[in-house]
């Protein structure tokens, strides 16, 4: 029986992936480094990671008011004793018509943390994802004699991948910053 929570699934321990020139056309496969792709998908840690990313993006400041924090219901309805009415204490308590809220929501925060070895890990296994789908693309590297805002426009296939600068280029970092759509990480 296999236990879910500490599934990794071992793969092809080589992987090939289609390279392309700055203008697009196509050049010979080339193999990925083994020391990143080795196939391995760690699913309950891209899971954390994925659940902690989320989380780190909600605002968290949904708020009710509570009795105390509604305004009026300084005095009392109607008199204790006498009306034949259920006593009541102040026109603001939970059971009346904009009365306060009980256990209500409060501003909180819902940031989770991830040791940084997991979200490698995590980054890991999302890359060896990929690469066993088949959907890891390699861009030769551009050449230094064209700006870098006319080389990534001109290679025009940045709409919706991840870009993997290796080794980092401070120019190309410096305009992927800006760019609307890549989301940008390093491997």
């Amino acid at each position: 029986m296999t236990d879910h929570h500490t599934a990794t699934s071992p793969a092809p321990a080589t992987f090939d992936a289609d390279v392309y020139s700055a203008l697009g056309t196509p050049r010979p496969a080339v193999r990925l480094p083994e020391s990143l792709f080795d196939g391995t998908v760690n699913m309950p840690v891209m899971h954390q990671a994925v659940k902690a990313f989320l989380a780190n993006q909600r605002q968290g400041n949904a708020a009710t008011k509570i009795r105390k924090y509604v305004t009026g219901g300084n005095q009392k309805p109607w008199k204790q004793k006498g009306t034949g009415r259920a006593r009541q204490g102040s026109i603001r308590a939970p059971q009346w018509v904009g009365g306060g809220t009980v256990f209500g929501p409060i501003p909180r925060s819902y940031a989770q943390y991830v040791p940084r070895q997991v979200r490698a890990l995590a980054r890991k296994s999302a890359l060896n994802a990929r690469a066993r789908s088949g959907a890891v693309k390699v861009r030769a590297p551009w050449g230094d004699s064209v700006p870098v805002l006319l080389r990534v426009t001109v290679a025009g296939t940045c709409g919706s991948g991840h870009i993997i600068a290796r080794p980092p280029r401070r120019s190309l970092w410096q305009w992927l910053r800006r760019a609307p759509r890549p989301y940008t990480i390093a491997a």
